[in-house]
């Protein structure tokens, strides 16, 4: 009988060695004469158990990790391929207790299935959202997604129904949708690992939005950094379309949709709805103003969706299981899962699927482990570079779109970056105030230049050049940025920059050798 092993060829796991170790292993099957096949597939987002390798045995998988290419042999001597006890066992990956706390609905087959094998997806319930879908009509789609409680999840937590409902009811010879996998938050993978883990889910949400919105193009804006999403979204796609998920008849029935991957430049800012719009049309990736809204003039000037990735990939697990089975997950007005990001100076770094709720402690301290140091934690910064820095006082605030909003923070995209009390705030707020004005895309003056006067005034602050004084024209500064800005480039960045001064005051006062020095 056959024996099959899986390895990851997710990015995180081969940036830790995981294509040595499949080498490794190809290498003692070939000269132990195993029957044996490989399967590359996504990680399950573990990132401090990668590389992990698994082994389907007669009593389900095993896993073992984290498994460098040296650890091969004795892997194998040690009865590898029937699941034997060896150092780096990990039993049955489903009860690693990182694991066993998620709640998986959108992640479900991440590190689970062959991520280019539509057989698998299918066998794992895969396309039954999107069969669904084309047996009903438009309206009941949009409402469905209504019922479902859906948001945004690449940070601005709009609801997807209602902009779905925009769409379908602007009258237009052409309308798109555009998924935005432009990932470019410090602490943020999660669109990374399903374009590279479970890619038809993907392109399964994509289809149902067509269907719903009345849309027969999609397109995949994909940062130039994911070589690897790029290249597997890429293959999905043809395979998709080969076997008549996408094209003019969608699972055979009358609706036309297919799909385009394009690759961005390397701009922050065209993560921006209007910027990205602008790039994937050829033009310079500025912000465009609004209205016109895109969901009634986007790209190319006709209606358009604009989701992010895990927008499109929780959707046909709504349209599977429906609307009310999704918003049972939650509180208060942010339903279903959220996947959060854990990064930075984390013990166990890596990907959380959950219902909304969880403290930020709980995420911090109980899931992520603490620090990767041993030593305190100083701060968390929450939604990318743009997000507040929140200390352990806050730490009972729940993973929820409004109690972040009610501690002047954002949950963005839900990546976490861990510091320890070692971390230097002002330093922080520098980094957050040069990250604009580096990114900026120079449109609006308060970003383009209050970024840089910004870093200008942290800088004297560092130099102790009228402390106080600096503090009070920063402070300013951050609110002429946060309401004069177009988009939210300029608008957040006083998020980090404000939430380093108002939580960690101490770090923005002069040192005692600089107060000596005068």
């Amino acid at each position: 009988m056959t024996v099959t092993l899986y390895i990851p060829c997710d990015s995180g796991a081969l940036s830790l060695g995981a294509e040595k170790v499949a080498r490794a292993v190809e290498k003692e099957i070939a000269a132990r004469g195993i029957d044996a096949r490989i399967v590359r597939n996504g990680s399950r987002g573990a990132y401090f158990l990668e590389p992990m390798v698994e082994v389907e045995t007669d009593s389900g998988r095993v896993a073992y990790g984290p498994v460098n290419a040296k650890d091969v042999p004795s892997l194998f001597d040690a009865g590898l391929v029937s699941g034997g006890a060896h150092k780096l066992s990990l039993g049955n990956p489903e009860e690693i207790p990182f694991l066993a706390k998620q709640t998986r609905l959108t992640f479900a087959r991440c590190g689970v299935t062959d991520p280019l094998s539509l057989d698998d997806y299918r066998a794992h319930g895969g396309l039954r959202g999107l069969a669904n879908a084309v047996a009903t009509t438009p309206a009941e789609i949009v409402q469905t997604l209504i019922d479902s409680g859906l948001r945004g999840r690449g940070g601005a937590g709009f609801p997807t129904g209602i902009k779905w409902k925009t769409v379908l009811e602007t009258v237009s010879d052409r309308k798109f949708v555009l998924c935005n996998a432009d990932e470019g938050d410090s602490g943020t993978f999660a669109d990374r690992m399903i374009m590279e883990g479970d890619p038809f889910v993907l392109i399964e949400g994509m289809a149902i939005a067509g269907i719903a919105t009345g849309a027969t193009k999609g397109f995949v804006y994909i940062r130039s950094e994911y070589p690897h999403a790029v290249a597997t979204m890429t293959r999905a796609v043809e395979i998709a379309r080969r076997n008549g998920v996408l094209g003019t008849n969608v699972l055979g029935s009358p609706n036309a949709f297919d799909i385009e991957i394009r690759t961005g430049a390397g701009a922050y800012v065209c993560g921006e709805e209007t910027s990205l719009m602008n790039s994937l049309e050829g033009k310079r990736g500025v912000v465009r103003a609004k209205p016109p809204l895109p969901a009634i003039q986007g790209l190319f000037g006709k209606p358009t969706v604009i989701n992010n990735v895990i927008s499109l990939a929780s959707v046909p697990i709504i349209m599977d299981r429906g609307g009310a089975y999704y918003k049972d997950f939650g509180m208060g007005r942010s339903r279903g899962t959220i996947p959060i990001q854990i990064a930075g100076n984390v013990k166990h770094g890596g990907l959380f699927e959950a219902a909304f709720g969880l403290t930020l402690g709980e995420i911090v301290d109980e899931i992520g482990g603490g620090t990767a140091t041993g030593r305190p934690v100083k701060a968390v910064q929450v939604g990318g570079p743009l997000g507040a820095y929140f200390p352990r006082a806050l730490f009972d605030t729940p993973f929820d779109y409004e109690a972040f909003a009610a501690k002047d923070g954002l949950i963005g995209h839900a990546g976490i970056v861990v510091f320890d009390d070692t971390a230097d705030m002002l330093k922080q707020a520098r980094f957050a105030m040069e990250f604009c004005a580096i990114e900026s895309c120079g449109k609006c003056t308060p970003c383009r230049i209050g970024s840089q006067r910004g870093v200008e005034t942290l800088d004297r602050i560092a130099q102790n050049i009228e402390p106080q004084r600096q503090l009070e024209l920063v402070t300013d500064l951050c609110n002429t940025m946060k309401f004069g800005s177009l988009c939210a480039l300029g608008g957040f960045t006083p998020y980090p920059v404000m939430s380093a001064i108002n939580h960690f005051p101490d770090d923005f006062r002069p040192s005692p050798i600089a107060q000596a020095a005068e």
